[in-house]
């Protein structure tokens, strides 16, 4: 493909900053997840990297039908957008709980379904559930060493399934886990890694099933070790940040061959020395809970940032004197996920030219419910 591909013809109509999106690379993204699975139907997609109806709905068109979301908002989005099975991968608390229970009351072909991992959060959602006389699946969140959500394998663990199958207004829908850890760039690592972690989650899976529980189905894995969960198990598989791909992972995996499908449109503003420029890229037009380099330049290999702060990015680079003040620079984020929700729209780029815009729905934290 062109080394130019990410240019529109007209950035002139495009203010900045901007995130742009390619329709043709998210597309051929998705064929290769879909390929990689040998079906549509054990994907489960995560939409916090893109948090857009259309990418729901060019996924749709692929025969994907399952989603998962992080938010309440996100999970609203995807029953607007078509998706007939949304999994909500955070657990409801709160006032969360009612939100979550709202959808289902109203989009009555759509089958919600969220994690746990405590009882009383467990016994809450049985409660309000039963009120409003709705059946809730369940998954059971294991921790399988993130450390951030989930309970460990064991006794505790079972004894939450099973209050899950035995009180009225939930009822189980198997294992969800997240291996967000398993990072390893060598993939022999990861993958020895993850299939001492998958060993132990199938051993449990027999405990349950041995004491009579159900086990409908396991929710596993994100990008790093989506191959694995693809070609190893029967599991439905949920990578998040192959639609669009950023160059974190570009960078740390070798092994995930996926095309990158939204840019940062940015402009300079300012010239502050013979060998600097400034961007009007700051924190809140590109993720920045990360290190630098944020932001890789297509075209621009020597650049070291100096200054991010809130509206601007001070660049050091020896090709400084070959810019303008108004001068477009692209660049791929480090982290897409945070970066889009920065943006309320995308602005679309079709065969080299901006063809639309798409809100970027799910970066609010409320849309009705």
């Amino acid at each position: 493909m062109a080394n130019d591909w990410h240019t529109p013809a007209s950035p002139d109509e495009i203010p900045s900053p901007a995130l742009l999106v390619y329709p043709e690379r998210i597309r051929e993204n998705i064929h290769r997840m879909v390929t990689a699975l040998g079906q549509a139907e054990r994907l489960r997609t995560h939409v916090k990297t893109h948090k857009m109806a259309e990418v729901v709905q060019m996924q749709t068109k692929a025969g994907i039908s399952k989603f998962k979301c992080a938010t309440i908002a996100e999970a609203e989005m995807l029953g607007q957008a078509g998706a007939r099975d949304v999994l909500l991968a955070n657990q409801p608390v709160g006032p969360n709980i009612g939100r979550l229970l709202g959808l289902a009351g109203w989009f009555r072909d759509v089958r919600f379904s969220t994690i746990a991992d405590d009882a009383g959060a467990v016994g809450a959602l049985a409660e309000a559930a039963q009120a409003a006389g709705i059946t809730l699946p369940v998954w059971l969140d294991l921790d399988v060493g993130m450390g951030r959500t989930g309970i460990a394998l064991g006794q505790a663990a079972i004894t939450i399934y099973k209050l899950i199958d035995q009180l009225p207004g939930v009822e189980p829908a198997g294992l969800h886990l997240y291996d967000g850890h398993l990072h390893d760039s060598d993939p022999a690592k990861r993958l020895s890694k993850w299939q001492m972690m998958i060993d132990k989650v199938r051993s449990f899976r027999t405990n349950l099933e041995t004491a009579g529980l159900p086990v409908p189905g396991v929710v596993g894995g994100g990008t790093p070790t989506f191959p694995f969960h693809a070609q190893h198990t029967d599991h439905e598989c949920s990578p998040g940040t192959t639609l669009l791909w950023d160059f974190g992972y570009h960078d740390s995996f070798d092994d995930l061959d996926y095309l990158n499908a939204a840019v940062l449109l940015t402009r300079v503003i300012s010239k502050p020395g013979s060998d600097c420029i400034t961007l009007d890229l700051g924190h809140k037009a590109v993720a920045a809970e990360n290190p630098h380099p944020r932001v890789q330049f297509i075209g621009l290999d020597n650049a070291e940032a100096l200054v991010h702060s809130e509206e601007h990015l001070t660049l050091r680079t020896a090709d400084a004197p070959d810019f303008k003040v108004g001068d477009c620079l692209y660049g791929i984020p480090r982290h897409i996920c945070p970066t889009v929700a920065l943006y309320d729209r995308a602005h679309v780029i079709r065969g080299g030219k901006l063809a639309d815009q798409w809100q970027v729905t799910a970066r609010a934290r409320k849309l009705t419910y």
